[in-house]
């Protein structure tokens, strides 16, 4: 392809949306300096500058796509210098979609960002513009399931407590700044002629190839690291939905509540609440009991001083009819004849049902 820079520019340029060059650079420039702040990357400002930034990337991406700058068809050689500065579009994206904050989002965002890193590791490795081997590509359980390996395997050679995130953050950057001192003292060097607009087209394009190259080494440090994080992430997330799986079988399910029924009709209604239980009315039960003999007025035995009264009052009739006291005989035969007329309990109105 042999469309030069000014050309690809003058296509991109319209009334209704900002140049091309204008939105990489604007997004650098956000990028360079969410990099370099003072802030906690998860501030509400860090983020706005991040989400910003990304946006005007990705619009300068599908913007690349239209024009089709790079085919694979052409050498290194052949690219327009200007346009060399578009090959670092998805490794910006790659970082600047690392630093966005979303604890419930993150495995899909360090999935992504891989996404953006290995696609600027594949367009660096067509032009030829470093050496360097791609990552291997990530394998899902089906693949694994596929070629023989255990899907468990990675999660069983994890240790028992996963690593500080931090920690790995932190040894990650480190090895990262010690690759990248030489070539960011000689891009120190030349970007202040490239940013006056003074530097000679060979001067820029060094300068861009150098940054090139540079992001070829973040890229890879950060494949690296998301591998690894990404194993995390999934053995955290298939242990929440074990211990939620564990957590729900060990519920007992909800009792059911039984209703004692008043007649015979809301025993047909409700039921009793429990299988293989009669149920009976009121009323039934009531007479059950009484013909037994078991209801509160009937066989309650009698203190020992009710026992002596009646003793006594025995002793005392017996003792008047043998002594022929006419009124005592009188009252014997007259309560002998009620008896044969009035069954046990008649006129008893204190304990009436």
């Amino acid at each position: 392809m042999a469309s030069a820079a000014v050309t690809s520019e003058s296509q991109a340029s319209d009334a209704d949306q900002p140049k091309l060059s204008d939105l990489i650079d604007n997004g650098w420039k956000l990028y360079e300096e969410v990099e370099s702040t003072n802030e906690p990357t998860s501030s509400l400002p860090v983020q706005v500058k991040i989400k910003r930034a990304v946006s005007k990337l990705e619009e300068a991406t599908r913007m690349v796509a239209q024009l089709d700058l790079f085919s694979r068809n052409e050498e290194l050689e052949e690219v327009a210098t200007a346009d060399l500065k578009y090959v670092l579009l998805p490794a910006l994206l790659g970082a600047l979609t690392m630093k966005e904050t979303n604890p419930s989002k993150r495995l899909e965002q360090v999935q992504k960002a891989r996404v953006y890193f290995l696609d600027f590791l594949k367009r660096c490795k067509e032009y030829n513009i470093m050496k360097f081997e791609l990552p291997k590509p990530t394998q899902s359980p089906e693949e694994n399931s596929e070629t023989g390996e255990d899907s468990s395997s990675g999660a069983a050679a994890m240790p028992p407590n996963p690593p500080d995130l931090v920690a790995m953050a932190v040894h990650r950057n480190a090895k990262i700044e010690r690759g990248k001192k030489e070539t960011e003292a000689k891009l120190s060097e030349i970007r202040v002629a490239v940013d006056s607009g003074q530097a000679e087209d060979e001067v820029v394009r060094d300068f861009y190839l150098l940054n090139a190259r540079r992001w070829v080494t973040i890229a890879l440090e950060e494949i690296e690291s998301i591998d690894q994080e990404v194993q995390i992430l999934k053995k955290m997330g298939s242990l929440k939905k074990d211990s939620a799986h564990s957590s729900r079988q060990q519920q007992r399910p909800p009792m059911k509540p039984f209703i004692l029924t008043k007649d015979a009709v809301q025993a047909r209604v409700f039921g009793a609440g429990y299988p293989s239980l009669p149920t009976m009315t009121v009323n039934d039960w009531y007479e059950q009991h009484r013909r037994q003999g078991a209801l509160p007025d009937q066989g309650i035995p009698k203190s020992a001083a009710d026992l002596d009264n009646e003793e006594r009052e025995e002793e005392e009739k017996e003792r008047q009819i043998g002594n022929d006291n006419e009124e005592a005989l009188q009252r014997a035969r007259d309560w002998d004849n009620w008896k044969d007329t009035h069954r046990r309990g008649c006129g008893n109105r204190k304990n009436m049902g």
